[in-house]
């Protein structure tokens, strides 16, 4: 099985020299062409693969619709009504908006800002109270 596996591995890489090696310059354009038409193509299969499995869900999800409403009406069960309500008074602290970068910084600047108010009023206090001990102790005459 490895032996297999590493053959394939080698071998692929070595066709692909060989082929570049020799192969002339005229095939590149072909196999451009060839490699973007094989790509459209793939693509359009995922495409239409997507829309196959999503219309077979969609079918699958109204036979079990259908169902359901048999077993409510053979019961005579109400149908819940999917209305959520949101409750305003006590929001979820995980759930909140999360704030953009432009209110982190925001933010931030303010708080230097006011960590910048205070250490500058703490500084002009005591330089006022520095200038006013040594004016008492020095006098002019």
């Amino acid at each position: 099985m490895a032996a297999f596996v590493a053959k394939q591995m080698v071998g692929n890489k070595l066709n692909a020299v060989k082929d570049s090696a020799v192969g002339g310059e005229g095939g590149d354009e072909d196999d451009k062409e060839k490699e973007e038409e094989a790509e459209r193509e793939r693509q359009e299969a995922i495409r239409e693969a997507e829309e196959r499995r999503k219309e077979k869900h969609r079918k699958m999800e109204e036979e079990r619709e259908k169902m359901r409403q048999e077993i409510r009406d053979k019961y005579n069960i109400k149908k819940r009504e999917e209305v959520q309500e949101m409750p305003q008074e006590e929001p979820n602290p995980l759930m909140r908006k999360k704030k953009t970068p432009e209110e982190l910084a925001a933010e931030a600047e303010a708080e230097d800002e006011d960590e910048f108010t205070k250490l500058r009023n703490t500084i002009e206090t005591q330089v006022n109270e520095i200038k006013s001990q040594i004016e008492s102790k020095c006098s002019l005459q």
